[in-house]
């Protein structure tokens, strides 16, 4: 989710947003009610994916440069725990049904896998020479993880900690998504313009396809009920809308300065694009595609956005000089039926 050409950006951005507006906005420009503020472990530095469990409630957040995950409790808004000893931790990933989760450690280039209850590691799998967003097929039982500057797809047999297959991409690889109605992952190739869907059953590549509109596709999220792909184009600033059926482009919307991760609140059809800017962007999904709804500035660094489908309130980790925070907010009005 982190590259090299961001990093000066960031460092100027950081400067420029940390004289001019204040680190945490209470109530954003967005339909959104603010609920809570708490207070993040650690030094006032980046953080990077956060993944949600619904069936304890566990928001599992990388703190990139503490080189820990932070555990979040969503019910009670509140920090239970962090997990240490992740080098240089980007991606995360929470898998219920193996009461696991997953963290991309690119100071050591692997994947680790963390026990969801006790919070111990059990296993460290090679993950490549970048490993960063990851994506799950409960299907082969395998775990797909975008080798960002190593240029493949490394995939894991998550029955035994095992890496089974490297899949060569051709070009820096950004977010992996999995889509259980056609049995194919899809992931971004960002160097390459290219969407590209991968065969589980063979681990091949089944599929590219040219994203003319998009600069560095890095961020993805799948609608699958609308049948759309969200797609974050980090290098100009715009939201492609991919459709998944026709194979094609469908719309594209100009958003916050680098976009990165893109949330969808599923019962609601929401989706959120959160950016490197700390602008966040909204959109409603329908059939015949997406209406963006509003914009605004939320936090510093606000480039990290989760959802709890159940409760429906967002959350984005966020710096400032007081030191990290987790700002909750819920939408403004209520779900029309």
């Amino acid at each position: 989710m982190w590259s090299t050409r961001w990093l000066l950006r960031f460092i100027a951005l950081g400067a420029i947003l940390a004289s001019a507006v204040p680190s945490v906005a209470r109530e954003p420009g967005l339909p959104l009610v603010a609920v809570a503020t708490v207070s993040l472990p650690g030094s006032d530095t980046r953080f990077d994916y956060e993944s949600l469990d619904p069936t304890t409630g566990l928001l599992f957040i990388a703190h990139l440069a503490a080189s820990e995950i932070v555990v979040f409790d969503v019910r009670r808004d509140r920090v239970v725990a962090t997990i240490p000893k992740i080098d240089r931790v980007h991606g995360v990933l929470a898998v219920p049904e193996l009461g696991r989760v997953y963290a991309t450690a690119t100071g050591s280039d692997d994947v680790v896998v963390i026990d969801a209850r006790s919070r111990n590691i059990l296993a460290r799998v090679p993950g490549g020479s970048y490993p960063d967003g990851m994506a799950f097929d409960p299907a082969d039982h395998k775990l797909y993880v975008s080798d960002e500057s190593g240029d493949t797809e490394t995939v894991i047999d998550t029955r035994t900690n095992v890496r089974v297959a490297t899949i060569p991409l051709g070009g820096d690889v950004g977010n992996s998504q999995y889509d259980r109605r056609t049995h194919r992952v899809f992931v971004n190739v960002q160097t390459r313009g290219e969407l590209v869907a991968i065969d589980p059953t063979s681990d091949t590549i089944a599929a590219r396809y040219f994203l003319p509109g998009c600069v560095g596709n890095h961020g993805l999220q799948l609608d699958g009920e609308h049948r759309h792909a969200a797609i974050a184009c980090e290098d100009n600033a715009r939201l492609v809308v991919f459709d998944l059926v026709t194979k094609k482009e469908r719309q594209s919307f100009t958003i916050g300065d680098g976009p990165d991760v893109l949330a969808y609140d599923r019962t609601r059809s929401a989706l959120y694009v959160a950016s490197e800017s700390g602008t966040v962007s909204m959109f409603d999904a329908t059939a015949r595609g997406m209406q963006k709804t509003a914009e605004a500035f939320v936090g510093t660094n606000a480039h990290i956005v989760a959802v709890d489908q159940r409760t429906h309130r967002v959350y984005f980790p966020v710096l400032g000089k007081d030191g990290p925070r987790m700002l909750v907010y819920k939408p403004r009005t209520s779900l029309r039926r």
